[in-house]
């Protein structure tokens, strides 16, 4: 007899609701489920989901090192946790807590990205607290908080098809959030959607674009301000929402006449005459929706690049309406909720800063403790450097894998080898885990409760299907038993619902969720009561921050530039087959089947200079260190750019990329402008 089990999918942030079939204890196959985002319909990662669960390398016991350069091996749970206890017991009574640092996890569920912050905050009292959304959406937080007093995607995913203009930038949607490029090609072919893409590549959306603004990579800044431009010129701004809805006009007005499009076609490659097309398009649209991804917030000037956007948006007056917005799209499957839940380094759940005395004061009531430390904590970025320099002592990080996902990976495996005590909580023995003096085996999405929140902010529930994997545990017990441990024993729980029912009571946006009330269809924050039916689109009658802010941004380029000795700009990004660092991806017959390997894009003029062939191998290298892979020529890609995905540690793309290079405000590196040089390889020969 085969059970099915309703879930929602581990990949990315669009949150699909999936039934997990099982059989005998097993979890042996997919199906779609009509209900969330997906409608029905599953990408082939979500028919996927299954393939890792039971794979013969998951962790099934805690590993240990007696020494720091000995051999793992397999210990139990009381040695493992005392031993992880103890060093950071240890290391915190030596050196101060601001020596210790936390990595939580866009994987793992919102309780268990609650707890683990509350451990920071509560039991070792630093605010070293961040996850993987430095490395992706740390410049849309701040960037949307600034401009509406919210960081997050504005309007849901069900009103994109009834958007009549849609701006796709920095997002290529069919390979990163297929179910989401599903609803603006319905958009398009079926309610007549005009769509324009800017992009660096000819991703497959522009085949059914009415513009394609195929600009340089990191000149997102000038385009828009360019757009905006067009749009004042035009006098087709939407003059009564700018009065009675927003502040500091004047001050973009004045600035946006720097950004003639004959002036932005030369910074940005794009022709005068397209960027006036999209602008007019976006203009006349009564719902116009600006949906976005890692293509504008990788940058030294990530934050100001969504303030941009922001701004677009409310000179039209295209914001706090069905089928409009400023939408990212969150490419991890709780990378909305990891932030929700305060894991971050300024703020406790529901964005209430640390600094804010009544929102320490309250968390201090909740949690049992007294003096939570009011200074906001190093970001992920910072903890690496601050490891490299030998400040940081400890490190726990769970569920991410930097030594593939973080940029300059060289460095960052400088800085974990230096950390004094390493502990990495993980269902795979990952690139990062084979550095740690201690593992402790977690469960997968399959095998425990709990709650993802989707791009579109809507809590939705995993359930578990099938019993742990050999004796692999929960993340939120293990957070919990070495809590105990420590002597603070207000981390442990006796269910998922259990901490969910005090995350209600404690974070604002989420006061009316219950388990009871997920039962049978998800919930999109702000939800503030139980009777409350939560909330589809922001910032309806007023933003979140009163008066939305315009802000005048101006254009500066990229960090790095092409050269003399590294002449070729290199983007990163994904594919449709894989997921971020590959963990779980790799690990699935169907998804290797299709891509098994990394390979770096080039134009053919590219390709013909250099005198590379199809699958040969080239040596791409930065200023940080080189790597070797297969050359695959196409006209996706333009001339003097080129293009490697990221989820392939053998030949890394973050090898090369620039983590040193940070946005002032949001601290995200400059994941996606390197310069680099490509020789044809040896090996060929």
């Amino acid at each position: 007899m085969t059970d099915k089990i309703l879930t929602t999918c581990i990949y990315c942030g669009t949150g699909c609701n999936l039934y997990l079939k099982v059989r005998e204890g097993k979890v042996v196959g997919v199906l779609p489920s009509n209900g969330g985002a997906g409608q029905g319909k599953l990408c082939i990662k979500g028919w996927s989901a299954h393939e890792f669960v039971h794979h013969p390398e998951r962790l099934r016991k805690p590993l240990i090192r007696e020494e720091k350069d000995s051999e793992f091996k397999e210990t139990n749970w009381e040695n493992a946790l005392e031993s992880v206890a103890h060093n950071l017991s240890r290391i915190r009574q030596k050196e101060g807590s601001q020596a210790l640092g936390f990595f939580s996890s866009a994987k793992c569920t919102n309780e268990e990205n609650y707890l683990m912050q509350k451990f920071a905050r509560a039991v070792i009292k630093t605010n070293n607290i961040d996850h993987c959304a430095r490395l992706c959406h740390a410049s849309t937080v701040a960037g949307l908080a600034s401009t509406f007093g919210s960081g997050a995607m504005t309007n849901s995913i069900d009103e994109i098809e009834d958007t009549e203009v849609i701006v796709v930038i920095g997002s290529n949607t069919t390979e990163q959030h297929p179910l989401i490029a599903r609803r603006i090609l319905r958009a398009v072919r079926e309610k007549g959607a005009r769509l324009i893409v800017a992009d660096p590549r000819r991703i497959d959306l522009t085949g059914f674009a009415s513009v394609h603004l195929q600009l340089r990579p990191g000149t997102n800044i000038a385009l828009l301000n360019g757009m905006i431009q067009v749009i004042l010129k035009e006098n087709l701004y939407n003059h009564e929402f700018i009065q009675q809805r927003t502040e500091g006009f004047e001050s973009l007005r004045e600035m946006v006449d720097h950004y003639p499009p004959d002036k932005v076609e030369k910074v940005t490659g794009v022709p005068a005459e397209k960027i006036r097309e999209a602008a007019l398009l976006y203009a006349e649209a009564k719902r116009a929706s600006i949906i976005y991804c890692m293509g504008i917030t990788q940058h030294t000037s990530g934050t100001h690049n969504v303030i941009a956007a922001a701004n677009l948006a409310m000179v039209t007056g295209n914001v706090g309406k069905p089928s409009s917005g400023v939408n990212p799209l969150r490419g991890q499957n709780n990378v909305q909720g990891a932030c929700d839940m305060g894991a971050l380094p300024n703020v406790f759940s529901g964005y209430q800063k640390v600094s804010d005395t009544q929102a320490r004061k309250k968390m201090e009531s909740a949690w049992g403790v007294s003096g939570l430390n009011y200074q906001p904590g190093l970001t992920l970025t910072e903890m690496i450097e601050s490891a490299y320099e030998n400040n940081l002592k400890a490190l726990y990080i769970m569920g991410e894998n930097p030594l593939v996902s973080e940029p300059d990976i060289n460095h960052v495996r400088d800085a974990l080898q230096k950390v004094e005590f390493l502990v990495v909580q993980d269902i795979f023995l990952s690139e990062t885990a084979k550095l740690a003096d201690v593992v402790l085996p977690a469960v997968s999405f399959a095998e425990k409760d709990g709650t993802f929140t989707s791009t579109d902010r809507t809590i939705q529930r995993i359930r578990k299907a099938v019993e742990p994997i050999g004796e692999s545990r929960e993340d939120w017990r293990i957070i919990g038993e070495i809590s105990k441990i420590m002597g603070y024993h207000g981390l442990t729980y006796n269910s998922p619902e259990e901490i969910m029912n005090e995350i209600a009571k404690v974070t604002p946006s989420y006061g009316g969720i219950t388990y009871e009330r997920l039962e049978k269809i998800g919930i999109p924050w702000p939800c503030p009561t139980k009777d409350h039916p939560g909330t589809p689109y922001l910032h309806r009658d007023q933003f979140a921050r009163g008066k939305g802010l315009f802000f005048p941004v101006e254009y500066t380029s990229p960090a790095e530039q092409p050269d003399e000795n590294y002449p070729f700009i290199l983007t990163t990004g994904r594919v449709l087959f894989h997921f971020h660092t590959g963990t779980m991806t790799r690990r699935s017959p169907t998804l290797t089947t299709q891509i098994s390997e990394g390979y770096v894009e080039i134009n053919p003029d590219d390709a013909m200079k250099l005198g590379v062939n199809q699958g040969e191998l080239v040596t791409i290298s930065s200023r940080r260190g080189q790597i070797t892979t297969k050359v695959f020529i196409t006209e996706i890609i333009p001339p003097g750019t080129v293009f490697i995905p990221f989820h392939f540690a053998e030949s890394a793309a973050n090898t090369l990329t620039n983590g040193r290079a940070l946005d002032p405000i949001a601290k995200i590196p400059e994941l996606k402008v390197s310069a680099v040089q490509i020789k044809k390889s040896c090996v060929n020969n």
